[in-house]
């Protein structure tokens, strides 16, 4: 296996089958020209079979931080350390661009994500509460 930055809307593309939907041209070209954004790509042969998302946020008076957006792994390859390794390379790479830490938000009842992160590192879940603001479709 290894682990790819993708920096490219055809490798986005290539990896389409792993996404919650199929990727939005526009959305797919903003993201992977923003320096800020990062998707990392997972193959096993020639093929992705997984990827994690994260995206760098400053605030003046914390610094920057790196947020888990995604993690998705094919299901033929789920529970052989592709999810760790995702979250893993991810926690590298905002290392070298002077994160102080990486944060996710998942249910607690999703025993996979839980067990993936905590595997890779991450430290036990709180009880934050996430508030969501529905805007209009901008599709």
């Amino acid at each position: 296996m290894r682990i790819e930055l993708a920096t490219a809307a055809a490798q986005v593309d290539a990896a389409a089958h792993l996404f919650d939907d199929p990727p939005i041209a526009s959305a797919v070209e903003r993201f992977v020209a923003d320096p800020n954004h990062h998707l990392l790509l997972a193959y096993a042969g020639e093929g992705p079979v997984g990827f994690v998302s994260g995206v760098e946020m400053t605030h003046p008076d914390k610094g920057t931080e790196m947020f888990l957006y995604e993690l998705a792994v094919d299901e033929d390859y789920r529970r052989r350390g592709v999810g760790s390794a995702l979250v893993e390379a991810l926690a590298d790479l905002a290392r070298t661009k002077g994160c102080y830490d990486v944060w996710v938000l998942t249910e607690e009842d999703n025993e996979a994500a839980v067990a993936t992160y905590r595997r890779a590192g991450g430290l036990a879940p709180t009880n934050h509460v996430m508030i969501e603001f529905p805007l209009e479709d901008a599709r």
